[in-house]
C-alpha cells in the first residue's frame, strides 16, 4: 500500500517546555519520520468581544524559526518545516539571513513555508498596512530568492530596497518554498510564485478543492498537509480524521489525493507527549 512522506509537528503550543520539543523531535529523527514542522502564532486576541471563530489554540507558542534552530542541533536528518510563517512581520532581508542561517547550520534541512496572514491583531501588531499587504507579500518572496542568490544583491520595488551589497549567508541548496492559505487566492499565489503548496487540512473537501484549486492555476509542485485530530470548532465539519485510530486510512487518502508529504500534529488535541511518542512509534513500524 502506498503512503505519502510522513513528518512530525512540534509542541510549540502552551509552552510545553524545550525538553517536550526535543523528545518530539529527536523521536521523529530516529523512527525515520522525513520531517518536523512548527507553525506561527504571533499573538492571540484578548479583547472582550473577540470571537474565536477559527478554533485558535488559546495558549502561546514558541517562536517558529528560533525553534527550528534548537531542534536543528538536536537532529541530524529530518527536514525543518514552517507550516506556515508570515513573511510581513519581518523585512524580507533579516528573514533571508535567518533561515539561510538555519539551513547552513542544519546541513541544507531547511524548507520555507509561508503565508500572507489573516488575524488582523497581528498586522496591526507589527505595523503592516491594510494597503497594498498583497503586493507587499509577493515583493517581499523577490527579497527573499534575491537574498539567496548570487551576489551582489540588488533589490528595488515599491515596498523594499535592497542598496546593491554582499549579502548572505546562502542556503546550501535553492531553498524550497511553500505558498500557504486556505482561500482561493491565496492558493492560487502559491501556484505562481511558490515551488510548492502547504495547507492545514480542516477536512478532505477544503482540502481536496484547494488541492484542485493549485493544480488548476499552474501548480505542479510538493504538496505539504499538516493534520491531526482537531477539537470541534465551526469549521470543522464531519468526524476528526488523523486521529491514531485512522492514521493509516488517512495516509491512504493523502496518497490518493496526490499529497506529497503529511506532517502528524498530535498536539492540536493536546496528546501528551508519552502517548504521541507511543503513536509514533507505533506508525512507524507500519511505514517500515
Amino acid at each position: 500500500m502506498s503512503y505519502p512522506e510522513v513528518g512530525v509537528g512540534l509542541p510549540v503550543v502552551g509552552l510545553r517546555g524545550p525538553d517536550a520539543v526535543v523528545e518530539i523531535a529527536t523521536a521523529a529523527d530516529e523512527l525515520g519520520f522525513a520531517a518536523v514542522s512548527v507553525f506561527e502564532r504571533l499573538l492571540v486576541p484578548a479583547a472582550p468581544d473577540w470571537v474565536n471563530h477559527a478554533g485558535l489554540p488559546r495558549e502561546s507558542a514558541y517562536d517558529a524559526l528560533e525553534t527550528l534552530t534548537y531542534v536543528a542541533a538536536r537532529t541530524e536528518r529530518v527536514r525543518l518545516h514552517t507550516a506556515v510563517l508570515v513573511p510581513l512581520f519581518q523585512q524580507p532581508v533579516v528573514l533571508a539571513r535567518r533561515v539561510a542561517t538555519i539551513d547552513q547550520l542544519s546541513g541544507g534541512r531547511m524548507d520555507l513555508g509561508i503565508a500572507l496572514g489573516w488575524l488582523p491583531e497581528e498586522f496591526v501588531a507589527t505595523g503592516v498596512p491594510a494597503r497594498g499587504r498583497v503586493e507587499a507579500f509577493e515583493e517581499s518572496v523577490a527579497v527573499l530568492r534575491a537574498c539567496w542568490g548570487p551576489d551582489p544583491v540588488e533589490f528595488a520595488g515599491e515596498h523594499y530596497t535592497v542598496p546593491m551589497a554582499t549579502l548572505g549567508p546562502k542556503p546550501v541548496e535553492p531553498l524550497t518554498l511553500y505558498g500557504g492559505g486556505v482561500a482561493r487566492p491565496a492558493i492560487e499565489r502559491a501556484a505562481r510564485i511558490a515551488n510548492g503548496l502547504t495547507l492545514a487540512h480542516r477536512d478532505w473537501e477544503s482540502t481536496c478543492a484547494a488541492i484542485s484549486w493549485y493544480h488548476d492555476a499552474g501548480g505542479s509542485g510538493p504538496i505539504i498537509l499538516r493534520a491531526g485530530p482537531m477539537k470541534p470548532h465551526p469549521m470543522l465539519q464531519g468526524p476528526a480524521g488523523f486521529t491514531p485510530e485512522t492514521i493509516l486510512d488517512d495516509l491512504r487518502r493523502a496518497a490518493a489525493e496526490g499529497i506529497t508529504r503529511v506532517d502528524w500534529d498530535l498536539n492540536l488535541v493536546g496528546t501528551p507527549i508519552p502517548e504521541q511518542i507511543a503513536a509514533l512509534k507505533a506508525l512507524a513500524g507500519h511505514l517500515r
